[in-house]
C-alpha cells in the first residue's frame, strides 16, 4: 500500500478513535479498545511502508 494513503488512513482511524473515547467514556470499553487496535494495525502498515523506502 501507498505510504501516503497509509498515512492517511492512520489520521482517520486516529481521529475515529478520539470519537469512539469520547461517546464511551471509558479506555477499557470494547469498542475503544478495538478502535485503539485498529490504530495500532495501520501505525505498524505505514512503518513497515516507510521503512521499505
Amino acid at each position: 500500500m501507498n505510504q501516503s494513503v497509509t498515512l492517511l488512513r492512520v489520521e482517520r482511524a486516529r481521529k475515529r478513535l478520539y470519537q469512539v473515547q469520547k461517546k464511551y467514556g471509558f479506555l477499557t470499553h470494547p469498542k475503544v479498545i478495538e478502535q485503539s487496535r485498529k490504530l495500532d494495525d495501520l501505525l505498524n502498515q505505514y512503518q513497515t511502508c516507510k521503512s521499505k523506502s
